[in-house]
């Protein structure tokens, strides 16, 4: 299939329109998504000579910025890579009350995009001979009392049947709750710290959504579990193996798993949440937060240049073999989503996307 020029697109959303029981969901959102061929690269918009700066112009994306901004959210940033080069620009404001922008390569807390770092690093153990795509996880982790059913690629792909572990949202409007991941419950928690195998052992502890492989259903447990594979299997932290195999090598130094840190490092964007306690509304900066409830699925901070850099070395075949590359990027057919991404075929002539949004727990996340 026809594939795009590589992307790393991130908007840091501070201020949005979300129920009728929140007023603000306040969160730093990406969209990770990119394809095998490289672009060429610019300097961040600010740097370089003015006719450069001109040249760089896209009236189009300011546009597009813009309209979120007038959608209600306080700040945006953006960084596209085309064939036109590389672009950034921001849009709106980085903190209530003050009027600059949000900085266009601020840190971020990233959500759920590091679920393609996660599974790089499971497929480049795959690629060693030390994990079995195929293979019953509960081989590697017997301590858990896993359905032997259970593969590692069920978990990449999300058919494993696990509960999710911040809880299980049916079609018909029903839910099994999990561990508080919105609203005031999760406001009240959000410095708590989680260890993964306490998160497992919750997900282990209700009943499974379906049977092994039978379905596909979107789950952190699944991730938080691949963190526990990749760290039997080395020997070493998640944090440790993903410096050694990805940032180090790619020079991503904005990048960084936060463990029970709260605070962003460096410049950044604020989030606020905006609530109703006694018929008042009050608005609380949850910029910080302690994202230990998303071990290995949501835990990760970074920057729009390191996310452009980890796509594009990812589809440019620096990392994985061709053949685990592309068992990838191969989508089960319900949700549209392999081994850490989802795959979107734009129709003739718009190529395909490979991509993976992302939040931090919010007001409103998932």
């Amino acid at each position: 299939m026809k594939t795009q020029s590589p992307s790393a697109i991130t908007a840091t959303r501070l201020r949005g329109r979300v129920s009728r029981r929140v007023a603000v969901g306040a969160l730093a959102a990406a969209l990770l998504a990119g394809a095998a061929t490289t672009g060429t690269a610019a300097a961040d918009s600010g740097a370089g000579s003015k006719a450069a700066a001109a040249e760089q112009d896209r009236p189009e994306l300011h546009e597009a910025m813009q309209a979120f901004v007038d959608a209600g959210f306080a700040g945006v940033q953006l960084r596209v890579n085309d064939q036109r080069g590389e672009w950034t620009g921001s849009a709106g404001v980085r903190e209530l009350g003050q009027s600059a922008k949000p900085p266009t390569n601020g840190s971020f807390w990233t959500g759920s995009v590091i679920k393609p770092i996660t599974a790089t690093l499971v497929l480049q153990l795959v690629a060693e001979g030390r994990l079995g795509l195929d293979a019953p996880v509960a081989g590697y982790l017997p301590e858990l009392g896993l359905d032997r059913r259970i593969t590692v690629r069920m978990l990449l792909q999300h058919t494993s049947g696990l509960f999710n572990y911040t809880g299980e949202y049916f079609e018909d409007g029903t839910v099994k709750p999990g561990i508080p991941a919105t609203g005031d419950a999760w406001l009240a928690n959000r410095f708590k710290t989680y260890q993964p195998q306490e998160l497992v052992r919750l997900a282990l502890s209700k009943q499974p959504r379906f049977e092994p492989g039978t379905d596909q259903n979107y789950a952190n447990t699944n991730y938080t579990l691949a963190l526990l594979l990749i760290e039997k299997v080395t020997g070493r932290s998640y944090a440790e193996e993903l410096q050694r195999r990805i940032l180090r090598p790619l020079g991503m130094r904005g990048t960084a798993v936060p463990g029970a840190r709260t605070r962003l490092p460096g410049p950044h964007a604020h989030g606020y949440y905006r609530y109703q306690d006694a018929g008042q509304w009050k608005t609380v900066d949850i910029s910080r937060q302690n994202l230990s409830l998303l071990a290995g699925a949501g835990d990760l901070i970074s920057t729009t240049k390191d996310l452009h850099t980890f796509v594009s070395a990812l589809n440019g075949g620096k990392l994985l073999p061709p053949e685990l590359l592309a068992e990838m990027r191969e989508p089960h057919p319900k949700m549209g989503y392999g081994l850490g991404l989802f795959v979107q075929d734009l129709g003739p002539n718009c190529g395909t996307v490979y991509q993976h949004n992302g939040s931090p727990r919010t007001a409103t996340g998932r």
